[in-house]
């Protein structure tokens, strides 16, 4: 994995590589929404992005990033399953074996995902130590290539092309929100807004039930020992320290959602913007609703980061 932090410029080569690979999905509007939140919302689609996810992004960013003779090996990663999903995806469009570590307890509907795109699943216990265990043990049998699913330097400039897009389709907004977990979309949204949109904040929706970042910013270094608890299955990794390193360089503001003010959020997207998104993308709206003066009157950009939802287990379902 490469150990330097990723640059605007990386974004910028990003958006080049993954062009013909990735989608470029519409962004949405809704005056109801605009009327409830006091602002003009642009929702970037990236639940309609291939996979299901922004994650797509970046991983094929990853993937096409690799020389032929890394490449020949295949390419291992841990997720609890937009980014498995995502890079075995990218892995098959290039012909390559892709591996995937799946924690115990994760998503159905994702783990389904990540196996319809031909990936081999590795199980393992539901600890970030279990993961990263598995994984390393997986590239050492294999020879794969590691893409971790946020710390790495080509995932996250590949997740900033979502951010440079909104700003090209709609204009650079006044505001930028979006989840935060590991800190992949985050940090890779704030390479791309210094490339683009400099005068544009960047503020992140985090569940209280896993606020490391907001905990990690405030501290002025990272906190994340935790135990996490938000129905936001895909916000439960700990911030990763490249990614902190640029948030922090960023001067990202965080706002903490509880999991029943996102849940009413997520109804929200499918009865009103009818668009099914997962709790971990409606968290972003929610932040937004949560509190109206920090966005009254301006323009904000959020990004729905995804859309593979267990419809076997909706969070409003008792």
């Amino acid at each position: 994995m490469p150990a330097a932090l990723p640059v605007a410029d990386d974004v910028l080569a990003a958006a080049t590589r993954i062009a013909g690979h990735a989608d470029l999905t519409p962004v949405l509007r809704s005056r109801t929404l605009d009327a409830m939140a006091g602002c003009q919302l642009l929702f970037k689609a990236e639940h309609l992005q291939r996979g299901g996810a922004f994650k797509f992004r970046g991983a094929c960013n990853a993937v096409w990033s690799l020389s032929e003779a890394e490449a020949a090996h295949g390419v291992v990663t841990h997720s609890s399953g937009n980014h498995g999903a995502a890079l075995a995806l990218a892995a098959r469009g290039r012909g390559i074996a892709c591996h995937v570590v799946v924690p115990e307890g994760a998503v159905a509907a994702k783990l389904a995902n990540i196996q319809r795109h031909g990936a081999t699943l590795w199980r393992c216990e539901a600890t970030q130590a279990a993961r990263e265990a598995t994984c390393a043990q997986v590239q050492q049998a294999t020879g794969a290539q590691l893409v971790h699913p946020y710390a790495d330097a080509r995932v996250i400039a590949g997740q900033g092309t979502a951010a440079l897009e909104l700003a090209g389709q709609a204009g650079a907004p006044d505001v930028m929100v979006v989840p935060v977990g590991g800190g992949g979309l985050a940090a890779g949204t704030a390479l791309a807004l210094a490339a683009v949109a400099p005068d544009c904040g960047l503020v992140l929706a985090e569940p209280a039930g896993a606020a490391d970042t907001a905990r990690s910013l405030a501290a002025g270094e990272r906190r994340i020992d935790f135990v996490p608890d938000t129905v936001c299955d895909g916000l439960r990794g700990a911030l990763g320290a490249p990614n902190f390193e640029l948030l922090r360089a960023a001067g990202a503001g965080v706002v903490v959602v509880d999991d029943d003010a996102t849940i009413a959020a997520m109804r929200l997207a499918w009865q009103v913007l009818k668009q099914v998104v997962e709790p971990s993308s409606a968290i972003a709206l929610a932040a937004v609703l949560a509190e109206p003066a920090r966005f009254a009157g301006k323009r904000v950009g959020l990004v729905l980061s995804g859309g593979n939802v267990d419809l076997e287990a909706l969070p409003w379902r008792a």
